[in-house]
Order: C-alpha cells, then sequence, then structure tokens
C-alpha cells in the first residue's frame, strides 16, 4: 500500500467519524437547557424556549402520555 494513497478503508473511518462527531454535536444542542447555546464560536447558535417546553412536558403528563 502506497502511503501517499487514501483506500476505502480511510474514507469510510473519516466519514464514520465525522458523523458521530455531528450527532454528538446535535444531542449535546437539543438536552441542553440553556437559553441560548453557542458552538464553534458563535458559527451555530441555538436559543431554546424552555418554558414551553416545560408547558408541553405537564400537559403530556396530565393526559398521561409517555413522553419517553
Amino acid at each position: 500500500m502506497n502511503s501517499i494513497e487514501f483506500g476505502s478503508t480511510f474514507w469510510i473511518s473519516m466519514v464514520g467519524l465525522i458523523i458521530g462527531f455531528l450527532g454528538v454535536v446535535i444531542k449535546f444542542c437539543l438536552k441542553s437547557k440553556c437559553k441560548t447555546c453557542s458552538l464553534c464560536f458563535g458559527l451555530i447558535k441555538i436559543e431554546r424556549d424552555i418554558d414551553s417546553e416545560i408547558k408541553e412536558e405537564l400537559m403530556e403528563l396530565d393526559h398521561n402520555i409517555n413522553p419517553f
């Protein structure tokens, strides 16, 4: 194997790492209960409306709907 070439194993590994990293970032953003979430020095900014989420969860519990 030539050390200059990148084979299919390399690209499959790189794609897997990138998708895994993006999945962790998205999971962090969705689980974050902060009012404002900023990633990558302001490249990605997420502002969550926590009050609406709490009201939705309370309504689900009142109507015996399992939120999980």
